[in-house]
């Protein structure tokens, strides 16, 4: 369940200046610095642009993360809540709101996303409820105290052993407490059945090589978490599916998020789409073009996400 600003881009290499007893950079060294830049401006890129859609994501689904965090069975309200692969934070701002009385201790390997939310606590004010933490969850588990509630949104599924991280909640919880995990049941829809008129379907062609995509390299997204969280000795007190089906029309935020979508999509669906596809595909994420999708009034935004509530005895 999971698992995202951007960098200035490197200044060109100075010119090295010869001086005795200097040695020059051969050519390939200078080719391995090189290729260690781009590799590091493209990664920076990816997270950016994750963040960004993580964000939309927040603005766009607020309303029913609220309903998610509402639903969750708590006996009392926690003040100790862990968020487990918190991005920029949408469950974690989500979680401050329902649980005044709370603190938050927010958990994620990027910096870049934990610096975005700690910039955002602090211009609402709530830089002394979040707490974050730099960690990769599929190593050792850094000291996160003894929360009453952990919450995992879109994170668990990322996790190379999800049964393991399962059974680390378990023993992080406080006896009595609530494990929350969030799975999506896939990537957002936006177009139309019939739509784009060049190419109609062309949204469920880049989903299917999508599937495949995830299928290799993210084979936990969608799971049935109830029976993983019952065999690392969780009760599963409650399930809950939001469909989600938003209109487009008069909200600023669908046409950017279906585009920093499609955008995600297009990097994973690429080499398996037909070239017309890509074609259209691009023409849609090209926002300049007047068949981009920021100009369309037919979108909306459609998907589905469940949510567990496994209680530590």
């Amino acid at each position: 369940m999971t698992h995202a600003s951007s960098h200035a881009a490197h200044d060109a290499h100075p010119v090295l200046q010869h001086t005795p007893g200097a040695h020059d950079l051969t050519e390939t060294e200078q080719s391995d610095i090189e290729q260690s830049d781009i590799e590091q401006a493209e990664a920076d890129q990816a997270e950016a642009d994750q963040a960004e859609i993580l964000d939309l994501d927040a603005e766009v689904l607020a309303e029913h993360i609220a309903s998610i965090t509402a639903w969750l069975p708590v006996e009392r309200g926690p003040r100790h809540i862990v968020d487990l692969g918190c991005g920029t934070g949408t469950g974690t701002f989500a979680l401050l709101a329902r649980f005044p009385e709370a603190e938050v201790t927010a958990v994620d390997a990027s910096a870049g996303h934990l610096r975005r939310l700690r910039e955002r606590a602090e211009a609402l004010g709530l830089a002394d409820r979040v707490r974050t933490v730099s960690a990769d969850l599929d190593a050792d588990w850094p000291e996160l105290g003894r929360p009453e509630l952990v919450w995992a949104s879109a994170s668990m599924h990322h996790m190379a052993d999800p049964d393991r991280a399962l059974r680390a909640v378990h023993g992080l919880l406080a006896p009595g407490g609530l494990f929350a995990v969030v799975e999506l049941a896939d990537f957002p829809r936006f177009l139309p059945e019939d739509a784009p008129a060049e190419r109609p379907g062309l949204e469920e062609r880049c989903h299917a090589a999508l599937a495949h995509h995830h299928a290799e390299h993210v084979p936990h997204r969608g799971a049935d978490w109830g029976p993983k969280l019952t065999a690392a000795g969780f009760t599963v007190e409650g399930e809950r599916t939001i469909s989600v089906n938003i209109d487009g029309s008069g909200n600023r935020t669908v046409g950017p998020y279906a585009l920093s979508s499609l955008k995600r999509l297009r990097g994973a669906a690429a080499d398996t789409l037909a070239a017309e596809d890509l074609t259209v595909l691009d023409h849609l994420l090209d926002t300049g073009s007047p068949l981009s999708i920021l100009r369309r009034g037919d979108l909306t935004v459609r998907t589905e996400r469940t949510v567990w509530a496994a209680r530590r005895a």
